[in-house]
């Protein structure tokens, strides 16, 4: 086992850039123990809260080992 962090933010539509929106953190920076970077990923993925499972094209995961 290995450790690893991972976070995922949701970026703006191209609307609501224009309207002034950023970015926003929708996972804070999560610690787990994973056999590896395919376990670590799918375990970040199970994180992303329900509410924005329906614009994944929009967020970013980032996953880090140790």
């Amino acid at each position: 086992m290995k450790i690893y962090q991972f976070a995922a933010m949701l970026h703006p539509t191209e609307d609501e850039k224009k309207a002034g929106k950023s970015s926003t953190i929708i996972v804070d920076v999560t610690t787990v123990a994973a056999a590896n970077d395919n376990n670590a990923i799918v375990l970040a993925g199970r994180a992303i809260p329900e509410q924005f499972l329906a614009c994944l094209d929009r967020v970013e995961v980032a996953v880090r080992s140790f």
